[in-house]
């Protein structure tokens, strides 16, 4: 899940520092809110459709409505959600907010989410043959029953404890086992799907919000505050140090003598 939530961030910075503009229209902060906010609820979409639940739970406060009414008849509803994803950005190509460099580099991104998610459904699906934890399981068992055999003569009555120890601690690695085989499955020991989620969600509205600060902040800038390029300056750097000692002299009220 490591790979979700670097790519989610990486996803909501390229689409707001690729469409940056000062003179930019409300269609594009409505675009940038909309990918956002979409892989915002697929995150949490992801979640729910891993754990078999109704992926669609909570989605409409993320999405807008039409959206949403079009995902009811799709069953892999974060799939149809990285597919919006495609198409906002080729939208987003036609009315020129990104060029076409920038927006193979979001559908990198979105690749690498499709992964991922591939990945977590391959993790989910795979069926472990009952016959495995069958065997295991007598092979455990006959090891625990012939134990006390083989301690009885060097511990004594010490091995009733001792064998109940060993056996506990075997079995409850046989119970772990069967848990981790499937990290999805709403239980405590899982992977915290709905806790990433949050995170993730907590992280993107942040990093917009600190987007829009700096972007207000840059338009109060005033322009004598811009720092002057060196190929722009024609004052010879002789002359220019002669001004500053000579400034610097002068309000000490002292001066500086040929």
């Amino acid at each position: 899940m490591g790979a979700v939530v670097n790519d989610s961030r990486s996803l909501s910075r390229q689409v707001m520092s690729f469409t940056y503009n000062n003179y930019h229209s409300e269609d594009v902060e409505t675009f940038r809110q909309r990918i956002i906010r979409r892989q915002i609820g697929w995150c949490y979409a992801l979640g729910r459709h891993l754990r078999k639940q109704d992926a669609l739970t909570g989605l409409d406060k993320y999405i807008d409505r039409d959206e949403f009414e079009a995902l009811k008849d799709i069953e892999n509803i974060p799939s149809a959600l990285l597919d919006n994803m495609g198409s906002d950005l080729h939208l987003a190509l036609d009315k020129g907010w990104i060029n076409s460099y920038q927006q193979v580099e979001l559908d990198r991104t979105l690749s690498k989410l499709t992964d991922s998610m591939g990945k977590c459904e391959r993790i989910k699906n795979t069926v472990f043959p009952h016959t495995y934890s069958l065997y295991i399981h007598i092979a455990l068992m006959l090891f625990i029953a012939l134990l006390p055999f083989g301690v009885i003569e060097y511990f004594g009555y010490v091995e009733v404890p001792l064998v109940v120890a060993i056996a506990a601690s075997f079995l409850l690695i046989e119970k772990m086992a069967i848990h981790l085989q499937d990290p999805f499955e709403n239980k405590p020991t899982d992977t915290p799907m709905t806790a990433i989620a949050r995170s993730i969600e907590k992280n993107l509205t942040q990093l917009y919000a600190k987007s829009n600060a700096d972007k207000m902040y840059k338009k109060k800038l005033p322009v004598t505050n811009a720092v002057a390029s060196p190929l722009t300056n024609t004052k010879p750097i002789e002359e220019q140090e002669y001004a500053e000692v000579s400034s610097a002299y002068v309000s000490n009220k002292e001066y500086f003598i040929l």
